[in-house]
């Protein structure tokens, strides 16, 4: 089954370079000309993986992935003209996945393009008990809904189950290696950033519900559930 990927980006002829490249390596590809076109986009579709400009004007590609972020996983792609280190750390603190420095090699962006999938399709099973609680915390996998003393919080679906992988194990220190090989299952390389990416968005989603002593980072050890006192 070919993957869909969504391109945004203001210049065309970008565009058209990727959409060739894309769809002879068996890729359905949509296109969006600006941030806003390609924000609309993302909400209403479908799609395998973002290749997301950085650099456009009004929305720009970092404020696309920030609001994307709030209850979407699809993994994203930058592509950025800037060498500044700082927009690229940025980006992977949103949740970007990867970057490719314009001007790219279309070889080397397919084989960005094939790493993120692969660990994006590799992610592993999460444990059969769907619905977990703790504290005023609760959570079910299979409802896909998490709530704070009853009230819902949104939740994308690799923050559902980073906290059900904490939450399975509510007592113990989870070393940050073994979290990250059972959110995205083992053998594949994820950065540090993309996992501190998702626990930041959970962590300020669950303090802003009330619960902000949800997870708690055991400095030089790993990641293990607070008391969800509310």
């Amino acid at each position: 089954m070919s993957t869909h990927i969504l391109i945004v980006d203001d210049d065309p002829q970008i565009r058209a370079v990727l959409r060739i490249a894309l769809t002879r390596a068996g890729h359905e590809v949509s296109e969006a000309g600006d941030g806003a076109e390609g924000l609309a986009k993302a909400r209403t579709g479908r799609f395998d993986l973002i290749v997301l400009d950085i650099g456009m004007p009004e929305i720009d590609g970092l404020e696309v992935c920030r609001s994307l972020r709030a209850s979407d996983d699809t993994p994203v792609l930058f592509l950025t003209a800037r060498q500044d280190e700082i927009d690229r750390v940025l980006g992977f603190e949103l949740g970007g996945d990867d970057y490719v420095t314009k001007p790219f090699s279309p070889r080397e962006l397919l084989a960005r393009i094939k790493a993120i999938l692969k660990r994006t399709k590799g992610v592993a099973t999460t444990p059969t008990d769907t619905a977990q609680s703790k504290g005023v915390l609760r959570i079910d996998l299979a409802r896909h809904s998490c709530t704070v003393g009853g009230a819902p919080v949104t939740l994308t679906a690799r923050e559902m189950t980073i906290l059900s992988q904490l939450m399975s194990r509510p007592d113990q220190v989870m070393p940050r290696p073994a979290l990250t090989d059972a959110v995205y299952g083992a053998h594949i390389h994820v950065s540090d950033r993309t996992l501190d990416s998702h626990l930041r968005n959970l962590r300020s989603k669950l303090s802003k519900a009330g619960c902000a002593d949800a997870i708690e980072t055991v400095h030089g050890v790993g990641i293990r559930m607070g008391p969800c006192a509310g």
